[in-house]
C-alpha cells in the first residue's frame, strides 16, 4: 500500500472510531467494581448464601456495610434490616414413598430416579390414594377462554400436567396463570388434592440428573397465615420425562404423543389416566429467620422527593447441597450475586458521581427469591415506606453478561412505558431488546418483579440472551446446562465486563429518566397486569 493511500485509510478509520464513540454515550461503569462485589458475595466463605444461614447474615451484613459507605439511608423496620420469619421444610425420604397402583397392583417408585416430592405442600398425616388425570398444561385462563380442566371430574384426585402453555396464550398470561399460587387456586376449586408435574423436555432449564440431586433441599414458606397459597393441596411430585410413560400406560396416549405436542406449545388433550398414586409423604418442619435490606437515596424535588423508584435484587441462593465434580458450595455469582453487586455499585457510583433526582431512589435487596420470591412477597405486602408512593420497579437478576453486549430479553417490555424507555436506552448503547422469546419457560413469575406487579406497581427485568441458532445462542444453553443452580456458577467462570458495564449503565439511565420524569410510568391499556393498578393486591 502507498504511504499516501495508509495515511487516508488511518483518517477514515480513526474518523469512523471518533464518530462511533459520539454516537455511543459514555459509561460511568467499567465491570471491575461490580465484579469484585460479585467475587465478594460468592466467595466459598459465604457458604452459598442459603436463606437463614450464617453465610447469608454475612452477605447480608457486607451489603449493609457498603450501602452505608455508598451514603445511603436505612429504610427498613431496624436500621437497613427487614426481618421476616419462615417455615422451613424438609423432606424425610426414607420414610417416605411412592407407588402408581395399577389393576390393583402397586408398582414402587424410585425417588430420585422416576419422581420427587415437592415439599411446598401443607400435606396429609398419612397415606394418600387417588386416581390420576391428565389436564395438558393444567391452566385455566379466563381472558382467552382456556380451560384446561373443563369437563373433567376431578374431585378428590390428582392433576398430571406438562410444565408449558400453548402458543394461543401470551407469554405473561400463561406466566401468571401458571404459578403455583394462581394454578393452585384453580385446581383446588375444581376440587383436586394432589400435583404431578412432567417438565418440558423441550425447555429444561437443568438436567433431571441434577434437578434430582438436590430433591431433599429445604424449601420454605412465609410464616405469616396471610400468604399461604398452597392450603389444601396434600402431595406434590415432580416427575422424570424419561420415565413419564409409565403414566400414560392404558389411557390410550403416550407421553411421547404429549412432549411432541408440548414442544410445538400446541394444545394438549385432556383425559383420565389408568393409574393411581398411593404416597406418603413425611416432611420435617422448622422456624427461621431471615431478612431484606432496604436504604434509600432521597430525591431532591420537594414534592416528588416523596416517592420512590425502586432497584431490587435478591441475594440469596441455595447454599450448600449434593457434591458436583468435588464441589458442595452454590455460590450463585450470576444468580445472583450479579444483581446485588449491580445495586452496591449503583450506590457507589452515584456517591461518585451525583445526580439530581427529583424522585428518591429505593435500594431493595431481598432474601428467599430462591423458595418462591419470598422476601419480596413480604416486602410488595408490607413495604417500609408507604406503598402508593413506589412508582416503579427495576429488577436485576442474573442478567448473564457472558457474551458481548448485542441482545436484551426484556420481560415486561410490553406492558408498562417502562418497556419503551428501557429500549430506547439500550438501543443508544447498540443492545437491541426483544421479548421474551421463550415463554414457555414461565421467566416472568420467577423472579421478584413479579410481586411489585402484582401489588400494581409497574415493573421490568431484563438479561442478556441470544439469536436462536446463533453460536452465542449455544453459550447460553451451555450456561443453564452447566452452571444454572451448580457449584460452577462461580467466580471462576468467563465474564464479559463490558457487557457488565453497558448494562449496569442501561439500569442507571433508566433510573434517572424515571426519577427525574414529571409523570410516573403507567401500565399501557392492553396489559393484562393494568388491572392490578387499581387494587395495589392480588
Amino acid at each position: 500500500m502507498h504511504r499516501t493511500s495508509l495515511i487516508v485509510t488511518l483518517g477514515c478509520a480513526l474518523a469512523a472510531a471518533a464518530q462511533a464513540q459520539q454516537q455511543t454515550p459514555n459509561l460511568h461503569f467499567d465491570g471491575d467494581s461490580w465484579w469484585a462485589h460479585v467475587k465478594v458475595l460468592a466467595d466459598d466463605n459465604m457458604e452459598g448464601r442459603e436463606t437463614g444461614s450464617e453465610g447469608l447474615r454475612k452477605a447480608a451484613a457486607y451489603a449493609a456495610d457498603q450501602l452505608a459507605k455508598a451514603g445511603l439511608q436505612p429504610a427498613g423496620t431496624k436500621g437497613f434490616y427487614q426481618a421476616i420469619k419462615f417455615v422451613q421444610r424438609q423432606i424425610d425420604e426414607k420414610n417416605s414413598s411412592a407407588a402408581l397402583v395399577r389393576d390393583g397392583k402397586a408398582e414402587p417408585l424410585t425417588l430420585g430416579e422416576d419422581a420427587y416430592f415437592g415439599t411446598r405442600v401443607e400435606g396429609s398425616k398419612g397415606e394418600v390414594t387417588a386416581p390420576l388425570v391428565f389436564a395438558g398444561n393444567g391452566l385455566k385462563v379466563p381472558e382467552k377462554n382456556y380451560d384446561d380442566l373443563a369437563d373433567l371430574d376431578l374431585h378428590g384426585k390428582i392433576v398430571v400436567y406438562l410444565a408449558g402453555s400453548p402458543a394461543e396464550i401470551p407469554g405473561a398470561l400463561a406466566a401468571h396463570f401458571g404459578s403455583l399460587a394462581e394454578r393452585w387456586k384453580t385446581l383446588r376449586a375444581a376440587g383436586v388434592i394432589g400435583i404431578i408435574v412432567i417438565p418440558n423436555p423441550a425447555s429444561m432449564d437443568i438436567p433431571w440428573s441434577r434437578m434430582s440431586l438436590n430433591r431433599a433441599h429445604p424449601s420454605m414458606d412465609l410464616a405469616d397465615p396471610e400468604f399461604n397459597e398452597i392450603a389444601g393441596l396434600k402431595i406434590s411430585l415432580t416427575f422424570n420425562p424419561a420415565n413419564a410413560e409409565k403414566l400414560f400406560v392404558g389411557s390410550g396416549h403416550t407421553f411421547a404423543e404429549i412432549a411432541a405436542l408440548g414442544k410445538d406449545r400446541k394444545v394438549l388433550p385432556h383425559f383420565p389416566l389408568a393409574v393411581s398414586l398411593k404416597a406418603r409423604a413425611v416432611i420435617r418442619k422448622t422456624q427461621l429467620e431471615s431478612a431484606n435490606l432496604v436504604a434509600k437515596l432521597p430525591g431532591t424535588d420537594p414534592a416528588l422527593k416523596n416517592e420512590y423508584v425502586v432497584l431490587s435484587a435478591h441475594i440469596d441462593h441455595i447454599g450448600i447441597g449434593e457434591s458436583i465434580n468435588g464441589d458442595r458450595i452454590y455460590n450463585g455469582a450470576m444468580d445472583d450475586g450479579s444483581g446485588t453487586a449491580l445495586l452496591l455499585d449503583m450506590a457507589e457510583n452515584l456517591k461518585a458521581h451525583p445526580e439530581k433526582l427529583r424522585r428518591s431512589v429505593l435500594f431493595v435487596i431481598v432474601t428467599a427469591e430462591e423458595k418462591g420470591l419470598l422476601g419480596s412477597k413480604y416486602f410488595a405486602a408490607h413495604p417500609t415506606l408507604d406503598a402508593k408512593s413506589l412508582v416503579a420497579d427495576i429488577n436485576t437478576d442474573m442478567f448473564l453478561p457472558i457474551l458481548p453486549p448485542k441482545v436484551l430479553r426484556m420481560q415486561g417490555l410490553a406492558d408498562s412505558d417502562l418497556g419503551d424507555r428501557a429500549a430506547a436506552i439500550a438501543q443508544s448503547f447498540g443492545v437491541r431488546a426483544i421479548p421474551d422469546p421463550e415463554p414457555q419457560r414461565n421467566l416472568f413469575v420467577r423472579s421478584d418483579q413479579y410481586n411489585f406487579i402484582r401489588h400494581g406497581i409497574p415493573s421490568i427485568i431484563m438479561d442478556y440472551t441470544a439469536d436462536a441458532g446463533t453460536p452465542e445462542a449455544k453459550v447460553f444453553k451451555d450456561w443453564l446446562t452447566q452452571r444454572y443452580h451448580a457449584p460452577s456458577d462461580d467466580i471462576n467462570q468467563p465474564v464479559d465486563l463490558r457487557a457488565a458495564a453497558v448494562y449496569e449503565e442501561i439500569i442507571r439511565q433508566l433510573m434517572i429518566q424515571v426519577a427525574n420524569a414529571d409523570a410516573r410510568p403507567a401500565w399501557k391499556a392492553d396489559s393484562f397486569f393494568r388491572r392490578y393498578a387499581n387494587t395495589g393486591q392480588d
